[in-house]
């Protein structure tokens, strides 16, 4: 068909106001499972502290005299003083006075809005931080801080490819691990770390993975079975995931993480881990030097390891 010859259209037509939509929409995503199952508490110093100890291992043969004379004594084993470093991650943004003032669509105020972002975004790099294979750093006038995130505390419930190697941890990591050669994610590996972090003292409650070894898990034998009521009239539910793991020493929440390294999984105690926080997240204006709005948010934090032996990490899994 053709339309009629000098047919007045939108396409030649001058003034057509726009159709812009009064929301904007984000779908980058915001969780941050780590912070948010462990502990938060506050810190006093750059270089924050605490203490660790062990029983001695139990004995079968500890039987004594009656009316046995002591007549030396088991020397004491004193507890180990580790500690870590804060990390100060910032996010910045400057907006001219001419924006503030012009109508905008999904937002009154620009400053109010690039904040919000800018506090998600934030969030986000702390989570990554803590689950990243860094070592601990002092920092100096050239050399930012950094924090020792938690494969860089994990010695003694993991499991690496070949090559791999544990790090060095003395009163705080000053190594990261080593990677291996990467191999795939079996429940042979997963059930052997539990075990060990089991048998260490620990209660396994988490299983935190990347996306790609979500779906892996999700296989696994172990997997709680699901059911779920379908009411008269409706379509029934496929259930494609997994999100409980029944081991031989606990049931396992399995978490998807975006933001840590998807060759990682942990075994998480979430009692035994915290945020510390020297300086929360706060907004600081800046120096107004000309016609325009200056904001600095910021955040000083690092991750307390309260006993490394309560988890555990299944190293150098394959990602595809």
């Amino acid at each position: 068909m053709a339309i009629v010859a000098n047919t007045f259209t939108r396409y030649s037509a001058i003034g057509i106001r726009e159709d812009l939509s009064n929301v904007i929409y984000n779908i980058s995503p915001e969780e941050t499972p780590f912070i948010s199952n462990i502990g938060r508490e506050s810190v006093k110093n750059t270089y924050y502290e605490w203490q660790t100890d062990v029983l001695a291992a139990a004995s079968a043969s500890n039987a004594a005299l009656e009316g046995d004379d002591i007549s030396s004594f088991t020397a004491v084993t004193p507890t180990a003083r580790v500690g870590n470093y804060t990390q100060i991650s910032t996010k910045n943004v400057v907006i001219s006075g001419t924006l503030e003032a012009v109508d905008k669509a999904g937002r009154r105020n620009e400053m109010t809005y690039q904040l919000a972002k800018l506090g998600s975004e934030l969030k986000r790099d702390m989570e990554s931080a803590l689950l990243a294979n860094q070592a601990s750093v002092a920092g100096n006038t050239t050399t930012a801080r950094r924090t020792a995130g938690l494969p860089a505390w994990l010695t003694s419930n993991t499991s690496f490819g070949t090559g791999g190697a544990n790090p060095t941890v003395g009163s705080t990591p000053t190594a990261a691990r080593t990677d291996g050669t990467q191999r795939a994610f079996t429940e042979a590996l997963l059930k052997g770390v539990i075990q060990s972090v089991w048998t260490s003292g620990g209660t396994p409650k988490m299983l935190m993975v990347g996306p790609f070894n979500k779906t892996v898990a999700s296989g696994f034998t172990g997997i709680a079975t699901r059911f779920r009521d379908v009411p008269a009239g409706q379509q029934a539910q496929i259930i494609g995931a997994a999100d409980v793991y029944v081991s031989d020493f606990g049931t396992v929440n399995i978490v998807p993480n975006r933001f840590q390294r998807d060759r990682d999984a942990f075994i998480v105690d979430p009692d035994y881990a915290s945020l510390a926080v020297l300086r929360p997240i706060q907004k600081m204006d800046l120096a107004k030097t000309g016609d325009a709005e200056k904001a600095l948010l910021l955040v000083e934090y690092g991750l307390k390891v309260n006993n490394q032996a309560a988890h555990g990490i299944v190293a150098d899994l394959t990602t595809s």
